[in-house]
């Protein structure tokens, strides 16, 4: 075992680096798709969607920044102002034209209407942006790397990815925790959450909280993508990629848990990452083994309770 940590040390704490940041950009996304769950009783397969242009968008926001001959460091604005927009414009969008109609409707119908509206936004991410990779890395370049001391040797890694993405997540969950909990608006959100019928006999205008929720959750979902845009080149299908894996970090958890979708996305993402750097072939199903483990023994998941259905 000593002989096997010692060439295998560095890359275990690789993984876990990598695994940290990671679990930091799927929370974003999930936390979000289970705030509007909560509310709306919705799972939007659309979401992914949000995440992926929210990438688009500020990359390019930070390409045309520069451009400008304007300092790396308004890409980090780009970042903010492109979820921003994103959340603001497409949220009130989608809820009003498309979510409202099928509140209530059978569970079915509702993940039909989502997935074509996810496939309507890929293909126009496509018209928009085209197929050929994007990339604007000027924010993770402009924080540099770090020494990380792993044991008794040392492993270079962005800082970037090792403080801005685990401290936006971390800020997120506390920022959320503390909204829901004590402003008033966050315990009118709880309301509808908890008993919708009974929020509306007591005055509570049902529509303007779920059209709220929505874009917040959608904010979060395009933060996220945003926040993943100077990671990787950008290509087509990467909304895809992280709506799946969002979708085994909220089943996981549990649905409408937000506490929970955190615990869940360190596991998932530590989880997938190892696999990548000691088990490759075991990479894309190590989310869904430990989401079928977690089902099998708690089917509303680690941090779900079981619901009285209403007859």
């Amino acid at each position: 075992m000593g002989a096997w940590f010692s060439e295998n040390g560095l890359l275990i704490g690789l993984a876990l680096l990598d695994g940290l940041a990671n679990a930091a950009l799927i929370f974003m996304v999930a936390v979000g798709l289970n705030l509007v769950f909560g509310v709306l009783r919705i799972v939007n397969v659309a979401h992914g969607s949000l995440f992926a242009i929210g990438a688009y968008a500020a990359a390019s926001l930070g390409l045309f920044l520069a451009s400008l001959g304007l300092p790396p460091a308004f890409g980090f604005a780009a970042l903010v102002v492109a979820a921003a927009l994103v959340g603001g414009l497409l949220g009130p969008l989608i809820e009003r034209l498309v979510l409202r109609r099928i509140y209530g409707q059978e569970e079915v119908l509702q993940l039909l209407v989502t997935f074509a509206l996810f496939m309507i936004l890929e293909d126009v991410q496509k018209l928009v942006w085209g197929v050929q990779p994007i990339l604007q890395d000027a924010p993770m370049k402009l924080l540099g790397t770090v020494e990380v001391p792993f044991g008794e040797d040392t492993i270079p890694f962005t800082a970037y990815q090792l403080f801005l993405l685990p401290g936006v997540a971390l800020a997120t969950l506390v920022g959320l925790a503390w909204f829901l909990r004590r402003t008033l608006t966050g315990r009118v959100i709880v309301a509808v959450t908890t008993d919708k019928e009974a929020a509306m006999a007591m005055g509570i205008d049902a529509a303007k909280v779920t059209l709220l929720t929505f874009t917040f959750g959608a904010a979060l979902a395009a933060l996220g993508g945003a926040l993943a845009s100077p990671t990787t080149s950008l290509v087509p299908g990467i909304g895809a990629q992280t709506i799946v894996l969002s979708f085994a970090v909220v089943a996981t958890a549990g649905l409408g848990q937000i506490e929970g979708a955190a615990i869940s996305a360190l596991m998932i993402g530590l989880g997938r990452s190892i696999a990548v750097y000691l088990a490759p072939e075991f990479e894309v199903v190590v989310p869904y083994l430990i989401m079928v483990a977690v089902l099998l023994v708690r089917p509303q998941g680690l941090f779900g309770v079981l619901e009285t259905r209403r007859v």
